[in-house]
C-alpha cells in the first residue's frame, strides 16, 4: 500500500472487519508503535472477529515483533488440525526466527503438535535440520531441534538417525558417481550401492524422509541409474516394505538448491486444496520434494510419467512443430475410445490447473523436457528453479515469451483435431473459473510468500517479488474481468511460435546428444505408435451381415487379442476410406487387393461384397503387425464400437454438451449504479453464407442511442465457427433498462453473420445465458 492509502485504512479502522480487510493489513497500517498506537492496536485485536485460523499467519512476519500481537496469532493457529498445520509449517519454522526465546507460543505449539502427530514431527525434524544452514540462525536452530529430539522420545530418535545415515549414503554415492569419469561412473554406481545394500541389512527397515508413510527395506540394484544431467543425479528405486504396493522411485540430487522447488510445490498444494474446497477436481498431480541439506534433497518420481520432449523426439526431428504428437502418443496408449476419453478428460482438467499455477506463480524455464504426461492423461511441471518471473534470457531475448504453456498442439488434443470445437470454450472456461477461485484467497497465498522473504531464496527476497504475484491475482478486479484478462492469457499462450521453437531446439539438442538426430522416412508413423500392447491388438474381424438402409451398413464382429469381443457397423465407403488412408500412410507396404466399387447388372452385390470384404480384412489383419496394429485400423475398428456390456460405454462429459445446431452468442449482463456492463463469452455454431468459418467479430448498440454514440467493437476471432472472446463492453449512466434494447450484430471483415435484439428490462442479470442469432438485419 502507498502511504496515502496507510493513513486512510489506519483512520477507518474501525469500519474494517474480516468481510472487508484482513488485520495484518490494518494493523500493518499504524503510523508508529508509540503507546498510543500500541493501545489501539491492541483494542483492534481484542474486537476483531477472525474469520478463518489462517488470517492470523500474517501476524507472525517480521513485521509483527510485539509479543502480544503473536500471542493472538498463535492462539489463532491452534485452532488449525494437525493436518492443516502441515500445510503451513515451512512458514512457521521460517518465522520462528522472529520469537524473542525459546518458550514462545509458536515454538510451544510445534512441539506439542509433533508429540501429536508423527507426520508434524517428521516434517518439523528435516525443515528445523536444513534451516541451521543459514548462518546467522544455525544456534537458534539448534537449539530448537535439540527441543524437538528431547520431546520424541528414543523410539523416534532412533527413526530420524536412521533416516540421516540414508541420506548420508545418498550424499557420498552421488558426489562419487558426479566425480568418476564417463566410462567409470557406470561401475562407480555399482560398486556404491553395495553400501545402500549393506545398510539395509543392518537397520532392516527404514523410512523415508519424503514421508514417513512410506517405509522401505531395500534398493533394487538393477533399477538404479543416473540422469546425464550436469549435476548427475541418481534414480534410488526402494523395495517396498508394504511388499503389494511397489517400488518406491526416488531422486536423489547433489549440487541444487530444492527449497525452492519445494515452495513452489506447496503453494501449488495450497491452491488444490482451495479447488478442492470448492468442489473443483483439477487432477493436479503434485510430486513431494525436500531439501535435506545444503544444495542436496530427495524428489519423488510419479510413476509411468514421460517429459514431453521425449514424446517429441519419439514423433521425429520435427515432432515439436507437429499438432498431432500429443493426441497420436495418447491414441497409441488408449485404442479403446472409453480410456482415450479418459485420458481427454484427465488432460483438460490437469492442464488447466497448471495453466493458472504457473500464471500466478510466474514460473520461468519452461519447455519439453519439464513438462511431464502419464499414460492416463494426467500433465504437470518439474523443476521449479526460475519462478516470480525471473526468466531466463539470450542475450537481451527473453526465453520466456509466453504467459504459461498452452500450446496449439495442446488445444488439437483437448479438441480431438477441432471434432469438437466447443470443448476449448470449456476449457477456457475452466481455466477462468480455477483463476477466479484463487483470488479469492489472495491474501493468503501472498502472506505464504511474505512469510518466506527471510528464507535466503534466490528468487524470492524483495518486495517487489510478492508485487509480481499480487499484479497477476488481480485481487482488485471483478470475476467478469479477470475471466476477460486470463482469456486473453490463454490466447497469448496459444499464439506464442517461440515456444514451439523452444521445444525444437530442445529435440534437436536431446537428438544430438544421443545421437539420433536423423530425420524419419516421409509420412510414417513412429513404431512405437503403430505397435501396441499384444492384448489391445485386433486377432480378427468378420462381416456378420448386413443391414439394408439407404447406404447399406455391414455388421463387423471384433475379436481382440484379450478375447473382448465388440460390433461395429461401417458401410462400403468408410471401408474403402481406410484403404485409401493405407495406401497413403505406408507407400511401400503390399496391401491385400481392395474390392471393386463398381458391380456388374442382375449379381448380388452386397451378398458379393461381404465375400470380398472379409477375404480383405482376413490378409490385412493376418499380414504385417505394422498394418495389422496401425492406429488407423485400431481407431477404425475399436474407436466407436458397439460394447456388449454397457458399463464400458463411454462415459466422459467434460462439460454440458450443447445438442443445439443452431447459431447463438452467450452472454453475461449486469447491472449496478448506472453501470451497464455485457461480457461477450462465446459463439457457436456460426458460419459465411457458402458454409465457411468466419473471422468474426461483435457489434453492440445500445438503442435507442445513436448508433454513431453508443457502437461498442470487440476484437475480431480469426476463422472459426465456435469462437471465443470473454470481453467486456460498457455503458455509463444508463439511468435505467427500461426502454433501452440491445443490439448485437456478428460480422466478418464486413460480411453480416448473425445479429439479436434483448429486450435490457426483461435480462436476468448475472448470469450466463445463450441467445440465438438470427440470420438477417433486424
Amino acid at each position: 500500500l502507498s502511504e496515502q492509502q496507510r493513513r486512510i485504512l489506519w483512520f477507518y479502522r474501525y469500519y474494517c472487519n474480516n468481510q472487508n480487510c484482513s488485520l495484518p493489513l490494518v494493523l500493518g497500517s499504524a503510523p508508529s508503535w508509540d503507546q498510543m498506537t500500541v493501545s489501539e492496536i491492541y483494542a483492534m485485536l481484542r474486537r476483531w472477529r477472525f474469520s478463518n485460523p489462517v488470517e492470523a499467519l500474517g501476524l507472525l512476519t517480521f513485521s509483527f515483533p510485539d509479543q502480544d500481537i503473536r500471542r493472538t496469532a498463535v492462539q489463532q493457529i491452534e485452532n488449525l488440525s494437525n493436518d492443516e498445520l502441515l500445510e503451513y509449517l515451512p512458514q512457521l519454522v521460517q518465522v520462528l526466527k522472529f520469537e524473542w526465546n525459546l518458550e514462545s507460543p509458536l515454538a510451544k505449539l510445534l512441539l506439542n503438535r509433533s508429540l501429536q502427530s508423527i507426520q508434524v514431527a517428521h516434517q518439523l525434524y528435516w525443515l528445523l535440520k536444513n534451516a541451521q544452514n543459514e548462518v546467522h540462525f544455525k544456534i537458534w536452530y539448534q537449539k530448537l531441534l535439540a527441543a524437538l529430539q528431547f520431546c520424541a522420545g528414543k523410539t523416534l530418535n532412533n527413526e530420524f538417525s536412521k533416516e540421516e545415515k540414508l541420506i548420508r549414503i545418498l550424499e557420498d554415492v552421488a558426489k562419487k558417481v558426479k566425480a568418476a569419469s564417463d566410462p567409470k561412473r557406470k561401475e562407480v554406481l555399482k560398486v556404491e550401492l553395495n553400501r545402500l545394500q549393506q545398510f539395509f541389512q543392518e537397520v532392516k527397515v527404514c523410512r523415508l524422509p519424503l514421508n514417513p508413510a512410506l517405509v522401505v527395506q531395500g534398493i533394487e540394484a538393477d533399477s538404479c541409474s543416473y540422469f546425464t544431467s550436469n549435476a548427475f543425479p541418481l534414480k534410488i528405486s526402494f523395495i517396498n516394505a508394504n511388499a503389494p504396493s511397489g517400488n518406491i522411485n526416488v531422486i536423489f540430487k547433489v549440487g541444487d538448491d530444492l527449497r525452492q522447488d519445494m515452495l513452489v510445490l506447496q503453494i501449488i498444494r495450497v491452491m488444490d486444496s482451495i479447488w478442492l474446497q470448492e468442489g473443483l477436481d483439477m487432477q493436479m498431480i503434485i510430486y513431494r520434494c525436500l531439501s535435506t541439506g545444503k544444495g542436496q534433497g530427495l524428489v519423488q518420481m510419479v510413476p509411468d510419467a514421460t517429459t514431453l520432449a521425449k514424446i517429441h523426439r519419439e514423433s521425429g526431428l520435427i515432432g515439436p512443430l507437429k499438432e498431432n504428437t500429443i493426441k497420436k502418443w495418447f491414441r497409441h496408449h488408449h485404442p479403446l475410445e472409453s480410456s482415450y476419453q479418459e485420458a481427454i478428460r484427465n488432460f483438460f482438467y490437469s492442464c488447466a490447473g497448471w495453466c493458472v499455477v504457473t500464471f500466478i506463480l510466474g514460473v520461468c524455464d519452461r519447455h519439453s523436457d519439464n513438462i511431464m504426461l502419464t499414460k492416463d492423461g494426467h500433465m504437470f511441471h518439474i523443476d521449479f528453479g526460475r519462478f516470480l518471473g525471473h526468466a531466463q534470457t539470450f542475450g537481451s531475448i527473453r526465453r520466456d515469451r509466453a504467459p504459461f504453456i498452452f500450446t496449439s498442439e495442446m488445444e488439437y488434443f483437448i479438441t480431438e483435431g477441432g471434432k469438437n470445437p466447443q470443448r476449448f470454450q470449456e476449457f477456457v472456461e475452466l481455466c477462468c473459473q480455477a483463476y477466479n477461485i484463487v483470488r479469492k484467497h489472495s491474501q493468503l497465498l501472498l502472506r505464504l510468500l511474505e512469510m518466506m522473504l527471510h528464507a535466503g531464496l534466490p528468487e524470492l527476497n524483495s518486495i517487489q517479488d510478492l508485487k509480481y504475484v499480487y499484479d497477476n491475482l488481480r485481487p482488485q478486479d471483478s470475476d467478469l474481468q479477470a475471466t476477460s484478462y486470463f482469456t486473453r492469457k490463454i490466447k497469448e499462450s496459444l499464439e506464442c511460435f517461440p515456444v514451439k521453437l523452444n521445444n525444437l531446439i530442445h529435440t534437436l539438442v536431446q537428438m544430438s546428444m544421443t545421437g539420433s538426430a536423423k530425420p524419419p522416412a516421409p509420412e510414417t508413423v513412429p513404431q512405437e505408435w503403430m505397435m501396441l500392447d499384444t492384448e489391445k491388438s485386433i486377432a480378427r474381424a468378420t462381416i456378420l451381415g448386413f443391414n439394408k438402409k439407404s447406404d447399406s451398413l455391414y455388421l463387423v464382429q471384433v475379436v481382440q487379442t484379450c478375447n473382448v469381443v465388440t460390433f461395429v457397423e461401417k458401410s462400403f465407403d468408410q471401408f474403402s476410406k481406410l484403404h485409401s488412408h493405407l495406401q497413403k500412410q505406408f507407400p511401400s507396404h503390399a496391401l491385400p487387393e481392395f474390392p471393386h466399387s463398381w458391380h456388374l447388372p442382375f449379381t448380388d452385390l452386397e451378398h458379393k461384397r461381404v465375400k470380398d470384404l472379409n477375404l480383405y480384412l482376413k490378409q490385412l489383419l493376418s499380414g504385417s503387425r505394422k498394418l495389422a496394429n496401425n492406429e488407423l485400423v485400431l481407431s477404425f475398428f475399436l474407436n466407436c464400437s458397439k460394447k456388449t456390456s454397457a458399463e464400458d460405454a463411454p462415459s466422459l462429459a467434460l462439460g454440458p454438451q450443447s445438442t443445439d445446431r443452431k447459431p447463438g452468442v452467450q452472454l453475461v449482463i449486469s447491472y449496478e449504479s448506472t453501470r451497464l456492463t455485457i461480457m461477450l463469452k462465446h459463439m457457436r455454431n456460426i458460419c459465411l453464407p457458402d458454409g465457411s468459418a468466419p473471422s468474426a467479430h461483435a457489434e453492440f448498440y445500445l438503442l435507442p442511442y445513436p448508433y454513431e454514440v453508443s457502437r461498442r467493437k470487440t476484437r475480431t476471432a480469426p476463422k472459426s465457427f465456435d469462437p471465443t472472446y470473454n470481453e467486456i463492453v460498457v455503458y455509463d449512466k444508463v439511468t435505467e433498462l427500461k426502454g433501452h434494447i440491445l443490439k448485437l450484430v456478428v460480422k466478418s471483415k464486413g460480411t453480416f453473420v448473425g445479429a439479436v435484439n434483448i429486450q435490457l428490462s426483461s435480462v436476468q442479470l448475472n448470469e450466463e445465458k445463450w441467445y440465438p442469432l438470427g440470420n438477417s438485419e433486424i
